[in-house]
């Protein structure tokens, strides 16, 4: 009796496994619907919603998932997905070749966005701003790093000569470190 009882439950728990990942399964089919119609973010939220309740994720889920994130402009998101597609399958997985050329667009679409983030980067230390040396109003000279002199490594001989910047203080005051950042700071012309 007590066996045929374990058997039952045994039997609910296989049937009850197999209800969820036939849900599960539903719910992947309607993210990869949605994201083939072109509602990316709907999609998206299905993924997440997968991603969350599901104990081990499926290969066709990072592939959607990689694919789909490309198409929200998430491109780091999307490389990484698609390269841990790819690792999972090889070649031989039923989307490896659209794995690779999505991944191609993606990083290079990453590529872009870092360039665009170093072109802003630039244009705000390109900017008139000063930057404040703290209490002592001084700042060890980033050309010589406090030395006094910069050193040229040649092939036979090392060349010295003395910094131009820091007049033989090893430091800037804070209105010249100002000005040698943003390339105004004339060199002194006497050199040893």
């Amino acid at each position: 009796m007590a066996q045929a009882q374990e058997e039952k439950i045994r039997a609910f728990e296989i049937q009850k496994e197999a209800a969820r990942q036939q849900k599960l399964s539903a719910q992947l089919d309607s993210a990869i619907y949605l994201s083939a119609n072109g509602e990316y973010q709907a999609a998206d939220d299905r993924f997440r919603v997968l991603l969350k309740s599901m104990r081990s994720i499926s290969s066709d889920l990072v592939y959607h998932f990689g694919k789909n994130s490309f198409h929200l402009g998430k491109y780091k998101q999307s490389v990484d997905w698609l390269n841990k597609y790819i690792q999972l399958k090889g070649t031989s997985g039923q989307y490896s070749q659209e794995a690779v050329d999505w991944l191609k667009k993606a990083e290079a679409e990453l590529l872009k966005e870092k360039r665009e983030q170093s072109k802003q980067a630039a244009q705000v230390l390109s900017q008139d701003y000063d930057i404040d040396c703290g209490p002592t109003g001084k700042v060890t000279c980033p050309v010589c790093k406090g030395s006094t002199v910069i050193v040229k490594k040649g092939y036979m001989e090392n060349t010295y000569k003395t910094c131009p910047y820091c007049k033989q203080k090893g430091f800037l005051d804070c209105d010249d470190y100002n000005l040698l950042l943003k390339g105004k700071l004339e060199p002194a012309t006497t050199n040893r």
